[in-house]
């Protein structure tokens, strides 16, 4: 992104951000010259130039509690947080196949890493008066496909339901909390799941991923978003720019879902 946007100086935690869009977001802060702190359950092979990483895992407290200290230590606090981290490894099957261990799985994942981490790291942003949480939230809040997401789905509906009440105690301290959900996004796993699709059905990646998009209904755009078009969202949603958007959810998703 060639555009100033006068965040140079600030630190950021960017959880998830060896991979997908959390990786598109580490990379656009430091070029803007953010210090940026990222995650990830173990160490990739490499790592942008600048960035501090910590090998966690933020599906349990104990992986929030490290990540926690590290930026206490190493960044004395953040200005920004982007909660970038999700996922879902529930098996297909339904409703039925979905047990006390793969919806917990799914909430500590995708909703209770960010609560966590929050609660320990926006007090002191309270006390400085300034900061903002980005949480990446899922179209499948909306848009549930419901074969093998369902759990996946619930909890991002939660993370989305729980961003709000925090944008409505924090924004009047200074503290401004932004969800964006993204649709499909051209990931590295997106890829992957692409390319096993086509050859299922006999067919190229671009057959694999037109069938993809009818399964969600069509993206009217014709294509996945890029994780870098997600991530300079992002990064402009943090800066001065951006300053009276609290309490909002940003749908990126080439018009996917049907619906106002």
């Amino acid at each position: 992104m060639s555009l100033d946007l006068k965040i140079a100086g600030q630190r950021a935690l960017v959880t998830g951000g060896t991979k997908g869009v959390g990786a598109a977001v580490v990379k656009v802060l430091l070029e803007q010259g953010v210090k940026v702190i990222t995650t990830s359950r173990s160490a990739p092979d490499t790592l942008p130039e600048g960035v501090i990483h910590v090998a966690c895992d933020l599906s349990t407290a104990e992986g929030c509690a490290t990540i926690i200290d590290a930026v206490n230590k190493q960044l004395g606090g953040v200005d920004y947080i982007i909660n970038s981290l999700g996922g879902s490894n529930a098996p297909a099957g339904g409703f039925a196949a979905l047990d006390d261990t793969a919806w917990f799985d799914e909430l500590n994942l995708n909703l209770m890493s960010a609560v966590r981490i929050d609660r320990a790291l926006v007090p002191a942003m309270i006390t400085a008066g300034a900061g903002v949480i980005i949480h990446v939230t899922s179209i499948q809040n909306k848009l549930p496909l419901l074969e093998s997401t369902t759990a996946y789905a619930a909890a991002k509906a939660a993370l989305s339901t729980y961003s709000k009440c925090l944008s409505k105690e924090v924004s009047p301290k200074g503290i401004r909390v932004v969800r964006v959900s993204p649709g499909w996004v051209e990931t590295e796993a997106s890829v992957r799941f692409a390319e096993r699709i086509a050859q299922d059905a006999n067919t190229d990646y671009e057959g694999g991923k037109a069938i993809i998009m009818k399964s969600l209904g069509g993206i009217p755009i014709g294509r996945p978003a890029k994780p870098k078009e997600v991530a300079d969202f992002i990064a402009f949603l943090i800066s001065p720019l951006a300053a009276s958007s609290t309490g909002v959810e940003y749908i990126v998703d080439g018009g996917t879902v049907p619906t106002v």
